[in-house]
């Protein structure tokens, strides 16, 4: 099937929504696009609890609205942008992150619109996590940072490293208890403060 025979199939089961009330229709829609619209709103929200919400939500106003969107020519668009501004305003309304659009491109700038103290805790807690993974011996600090900053799995390690999956985990657990330990003492302190 072509993108454009798929493209009018869509538009005919969006018709039968809009005109009909289709709910069998609705469903096909559903089926179809969730998954994709999950994924493309993730770009924005970076949680996917968050961004199946968004999208659920913009099909329920698409089926409570349904009847005044049948002038809707393409209605993969018309939901990507629906899922893209539901996205944007979860950002603007939860996040110290705003988006900007810098022109009539459509292009987004991630700006930091944090207090000043907000953002020197942040700072000084990235400088404190730094310097304990920089504490760490050796072998975990190199497994650390390729699982973590490399993306690499626990065998990928392993194989580069010339040492077992299990050695590789208990590494990165040490690793990661020291992290927790330093990092735990730190935000006592700042919370004391």
């Amino acid at each position: 099937m072509t993108k454009a025979s798929n493209d009018d199939s869509l538009q005919t089961l969006w018709l039968n929504v809009c005109h009909h009330s289709d709910a069998a229709s609705y469903e096909i829609i559903f089926h179809l696009l969730n998954a994709p619209l999950i994924k493309f709103s993730i770009q924005y929200v970076h949680t996917r609890q968050v961004a199946e919400e968004i999208v659920i939500d913009v099909f329920l106003k698409y089926w409570n609205k349904r009847a005044e969107l049948t002038h809707v020519i393409n209605p993969k668009t018309y939901l990507y942008t629906a899922v893209k501004n539901q996205s944007l305003n979860y950002l603007k309304k939860f996040s110290l992150v705003r988006y900007v659009e810098l022109d009539e491109s459509g292009k987004y700038e991630l700006i930091d619109t944090a207090d000043p103290q907000l953002i020197m805790e942040k700072k000084e807690l990235f400088k404190k996590l730094d310097d304990t993974i920089e504490s760490l011996p050796p072998q975990s600090r190199m497994v650390f940072k390729l699982i973590k900053d490399d993306g690499l799995k626990y065998k990928e390690v392993a194989q580069l490293l010339e040492i077992s999956p299990k050695t590789v985990q208990n590494h990165l657990f040490s690793a990661i208890s020291k992290l927790n330990k330093r990092l735990k003492i730190y935000m006592e302190r700042a919370a004391a403060k």
